[in-house]
């Protein structure tokens, strides 16, 4: 009597979903960091590289943000080359870069001040930190204040040494470095937080060896803390750039791009051109928005790789 086969026959759907697991058992550790950084990348992808290549899309079109969009090419940038008020903005954006600067050694001496173990320390730190915490709307206001020509702290001081009334935020001349004077409050208790994290990390036995070999005061400072603060250094950069480029709460709030569109920069040229009444011109606010883009990219770029070649020169 022939005896039968009771085991059960394994099919090719059972045996596809054994390797399958198998296969997942094998590269858990390959597949949890891409599982943990997928929402993130998506995110990023959804939010920030898909509306940046729609805004380079958009920039060849003559759209009022309603009707059918037209394609017209290039000349949404060859009007930019024309335009005046575009212009105006450009060098207005050139003197926030190189002045917004100021706030990064600026944010170093405080931090290196704030360093130290005196009395009181906790209160100064706090009194520092403070900028950093508060709106824009409100730096804008409180400066408003400061400025205003009738009743304004300024001009209260310009007297008490026989000096004139300054209208600054009235003066062609004055109102953008007026501006930049009040974004450098906060953007400087920005870079003193991220030199303050910096100092805590410094290698105090580096620092011990310095002074052994007689390192003190500025040289102590240029040859070994300040190698030390690579990194924050590049944040701190990378950060007051783009804090530069498109500064628009304390234009809006202290001149409205005013007087006569002297205090415009191209992200509130962006704004003017493609939300406000001035047209609904989204195409070309598009366009400038990929001018400031591009403007953007290529100091970023600059930075990462300075600091790829530094890396690549230490190792």
């Amino acid at each position: 009597m022939a005896k039968t086969n009771l085991a059960p026959e394994i099919g090719p759907t059972a045996r596809s979903r054994g390797s399958s697991d198998s296969w997942l058992r094998r590269n858990r550790q390959t597949l949890a960091p891409w599982l943990f950084l997928a929402p993130g990348v998506i995110f990023f992808l959804f939010y920030v590289i898909f509306p940046i290549l729609q805004s380079f899309n958009l920039s060849f079109y003559r759209w009022d943000g309603l009707g059918d969009p037209q394609f017209i090419g290039m000349d949404n940038y060859r009007e930019l080359m024309d335009d005046r008020a575009f212009e105006v903005s450009m060098w207005n954006n050139l003197k926030w870069l190189l002045l917004y600067l100021l706030a990064i050694p600026a944010g170093l001496f405080i931090a290196l001040f704030l360093n130290q173990t005196v009395t009181g320390i906790r209160l100064y730190k706090s009194l520092f930190f403070f900028p950093f915490v508060i709106s824009q709307v409100v730096v804008g206001l409180v400066f408003s204040w400061f400025y205003d020509p009738t009743f304004g702290l300024l001009n209260q001081v310009l007297g008490w040494v026989g000096l004139g009334p300054l209208n600054v935020l009235g003066d062609p001349t004055l109102v953008t470095y007026g501006i930049i004077a009040a974004g450098l409050w906060p953007q400087t208790a920005y870079c003193m937080i991220l030199y303050l994290t910096g100092l805590n990390a410094v290698d105090p036995e580096q620092v011990e060896a310095a002074r052994l070999d007689g390192a003190k005061g500025a040289k102590m400072l240029w040859y070994v803390i300040i190698p030390q603060l690579r990194p924050a250094t590049f944040v701190a950069f990378v950060v007051t750039i783009i804090g530069a480029l498109r500064s628009f709460d304390l234009i809006s709030i202290m001149t409205n791009g005013g007087p006569f569109g002297s205090s415009r920069v191209l992200s509130f040229y962006m704004f003017e051109k493609a939300l406000s009444e001035y047209g609904f011109r989204m195409g070309y606010g598009a366009a400038i928005a990929v001018v400031l883009f591009l403007i953007m990219l290529c100091f970023i770029a600059y930075f990462l790789w300075s600091m790829y070649q530094d890396d690549k020169g230490a190792r």
